[in-house]
């Protein structure tokens, strides 16, 4: 087994939507891709990294990847 593949947590049932309680906040989390990955085949996304290879070579933070995501009305 490789070792990268064990930094990822295992999930049995997916839920598109999180809530987090932390003081007196509520964190939501949604899912907003979902990419192939087994012991063999990466098809693009680094588990150690936790970023696809696109987002590693254009070195983009974790905030640049999340307003990705981000629709402004």
């Amino acid at each position: 087994m490789e070792l990268a593949y064990l930094f990822m947590k295992q999930i049995k049932d997916l839920k598109p939507v999180l809530h987090f309680k932390k003081d007196n906040y509520v964190y939501r989390y949604v899912l907003v891709d979902r990419f192939q990955n087994d012991n063999k085949n990466h098809y693009g996304f680094d588990t150690k990294e936790e970023r696809t290879t696109e987002e590693i070579f254009a070195l983009e933070k974790d905030r640049q990847i999340r307003r990705k995501y981000i629709i402004r009305k």
